[in-house]
């Protein structure tokens, strides 16, 4: 997984910030297992996650889940070209969190 200046430095879930170090890696490893559903979509441009968190989830705050769920490290923005996982139910994400 891509490592990014954001890589250890915590997210905030609700009220409570969450260190990325251990998160990022289960909430992949269920993607890649196929505990957790999700779908894929190729980023056509360079494109931001929180744009692409917008859009799906209705808040650009959980722009994290996808960048963890796809293995691409902490970085807003994404490549042409790069395959995205984007889990179904981002409330079954948040059992890996805790």
């Amino acid at each position: 997984m891509a490592t990014s200046r954001y890589a250890f430095s915590p997210k905030i879930l609700g009220r409570q910030a969450v260190s990325s170090s251990k998160v990022s890696y289960k909430i992949y490893f269920a993607v890649d297992q196929g505990i957790l559903s999700h779908t894929t979509r190729v980023v056509q441009e360079a494109t931001r996650l929180d744009h692409v968190a917008g859009e799906v989830y209705g808040t650009s705050s959980l722009w994290w889940v996808i960048a963890a769920a796809s293995g691409i490290g902490w970085g807003l923005q994404v490549p042409e070209g790069t395959l995205l996982r984007i889990p179904s139910d981002v409330s079954k994400v948040f059992q890996f969190v805790r």
